[in-house]
């Protein structure tokens, strides 16, 4: 286990030594999970009470513009965004993309590759929005189950000549999208292997396009825990320890650059955490960089080329930073004055009223959790609860974004909480079905959900799906024969987030309210304001827990009605 580690190490070292004459550098500069992050914004993260201003796109352009300046005979430089590149954020939620590809068009990328974000709008939109990029789009791994070839938005690669060295960039999607994005928007498309697909294409572009260097933009992270992670999956020979592999979740950007031979450079995304310094793989010596997200920083490594060979000889992290990840505050990285404006128009049309006060909260609402809950959580289902009269209400645990302080509260801190456009849909269910919603999301390594109006108590040393100790509803034992009214999110009445016993429900049962999640916070802060949400008994993990009494009769009954 140390000799691996040693090997990693010396990996780095070996791949970071020594700059010869004859180099030739290439800058490589990128962004991923952007999520409409263009505009100017606070940088929470570093200091929620006092919090730095971020110059987003426009200082990002400044920067990239300054590296730009440095080409010459023997450094040139490409420009490149990893996916989830417009939802999040209203300036790209509300125009669907549009002005954050306008605003790529303006500063010059060089290419992309798609999120799984990408997909939370319908096939046309996206096809709409991707027609204005004035630059490749590249996913191998994106199939259009009507032609069997690739949709017309995308390519599998380009080729591009910088400094006499051609350089293939290859795109990749990851197959979590398949689980992540709304059925009805990617029905039309398939989404293939990771690892078959990135090792056909490799092939392709070495073998028939004689390509010297291959990069790869892929919509893939690395593990939080690099090293240890590493250690689980190869032993000291870099050999698989399982001959099978049994993840739920699509290959991340490690697994591929150990797995997939003949990539230079894999830049990755996704999993929101950027790197100070590459992750090289001691075999391979395939590099992977990854960014945060949110538009807070620009990416930037330098690749050095050996002129003779035309292949990585190493890298340098720029001098100004003591990584390639660069925040961008806007007091060291002046918006840039041509690109500014743009941004600032598109953010205009796209935020008109969205600092209007709808309310007040009495406390911060926070997403710390315990257990399942939160403050903000718990506010967001009581919310879905009071709009559509339901008996219970419930949300994913990933479906909550931001904190909202305590005091006046704007339409913006609602998007920024909720930024996806979810509607409300509520179905009516027995009982028993009901219990099943909840004993889904405590099976295994699951976490449980959001919920409202109901009073649970479970224990996971008990057997799945019979984890649930104590179940109330509106404050009453659940009645395993009762029907009551349910309400949840389109997103997921598709069956996502595991949930795919709801797409069992009639549809003679299912009401869709065409109300979006986002006006119902809004409409909950202006009945109930100020609010005052609180960590309550309505969702407790007890592992010593046994059936209460109420809980055995009904349960009793249920088997009994089902024989």
């Amino acid at each position: 286990m140390k000799s691996k580690i040693i090997l990693i190490i010396l990996s780095f070292l070996f791949l970071a030594s020594g700059i010869f004459a004859e180099d030739l550098y290439l800058d490589i500069m990128f962004t991923n999970d952007m999520h409409g992050g263009i505009d100017r914004s606070e940088a929470n993260f570093i200091n929620p009470d006092f919090p730095p201003r971020l110059g987003g796109g426009a200082s990002a352009a400044t920067l990239i513009k300054y590296a730009r300046s440095l080409s010459n005979a023997q450094r040139s430089s490409l420009l490149f965004d990893i996916g989830d590149f417009f939802q999040g954020r209203p300036v790209g939620t509300i125009t669907k993309g549009k002005a954050i590809i306008e605003y790529m068009n303006a500063i010059g990328y060089d290419a992309m590759t798609l999120g799984n974000h990408e997909f939370d709008i319908t096939e046309d939109e996206l096809k709409e929005t991707l027609a204005l990029a004035k630059f490749p789009v590249v996913s191998c791994n994106i199939i259009d189950k009507r032609t069997g070839d690739f949709p017309p938005y995308v390519v599998p690669y380009i080729i591009v000549d910088r400094l006499g060295v051609r350089i293939a960039i290859i795109g990749l999607t990851t197959t979590d999208t398949e689980k992540m994005s709304f059925p009805e928007n990617i029905k039309n498309l398939d989404f293939l292997d990771e690892k078959e697909s990135l090792t056909k294409y490799v092939k392709i572009v070495r073998e028939e396009e004689q390509a010297d260097i291959v990069i790869v933009l892929g919509h893939a992270g690395l593990p939080y825990d690099n090293i240890e992670t590493y250690l689980t999956r190869y032993d000291n020979k870099g050999n698989p320890l399982f001959t099978e592999r049994y993840a739920v979740w699509g290959y991340d950007a490690q697994e591929l650059a150990r797995e997939v031979p003949g990539i230079d450079l894999f830049v990755g995304g996704h999993i929101h955490k950027g790197i100070p310094s590459p992750w090289i793989d001691p075999y391979t010596h395939t590099m992977v960089i990854q960014g945060y997200a949110y538009g807070s920083n620009l990416g930037w490594m330098t690749l050095t080329i050996d002129s003779e060979t035309k292949s990585v000889s190493g890298y340098k992290l720029p001098a100004l930073t003591d990584g390639m990840m660069i925040t961008l505050f806007e007091e060291e990285f002046i918006p840039d004055a041509e690109i500014s404006p743009i941004i600032e128009e598109q953010v205009a049309k796209a935020e008109e009223g969205m600092d209007k006060v709808v309310g007040y909260a009495a406390v911060n609402l926070t997403r710390t959790n315990y257990d399942a809950q939160s403050l903000v959580g718990n506010m967001i289902v009581d919310a879905m609860r009071n709009e559509v009269k339901a008996d219970f209400a419930f949300l994913n645990l990933g479906g909550v974004r931001a904190d909202i302080k305590a005091g006046p509260v704007t339409y913006r801190d609602i998007f920024e909480v909720m930024p996806f456009d979810n509607m409300l849909v509520s179905f009516t269910c027995d009982g028993e079905f009901l219990r099943r919603i909840i004993e889904t999301r405590v099976e295994g390594s699951r976490h449980g959900l959001i919920v409202s109006g109901v009073n649970v108590v479970y224990s996971k040393k008990r057997p799945n799906y019979d984890r649930v100790t104590s179940l109330k509803v509106g404050g009453e034992p659940w009645d395993p024969n009762k029907i009551y009214t349910c309400v949840t999110t389109d997103f997921l009445m598709e069956g996502n987030a595991g949930l795919t016993l709801l797409t069992q429900v009639p549809k003679e049962n299912i009401i869709y309210h065409q109300i979006n999640l986002r006006d119902a916070i809004v409409h909950y802060f202006q009945q109930h304001s100020p609010v005052h949400t609180k960590i309550d008994d309505r969702w407790k993990r007890d592992d010593n827990a046994k059936p209460t009494p109420e809980m055995l009769r009904a349960k009793s009954q249920a088997t009994k009605k089902e024989e």
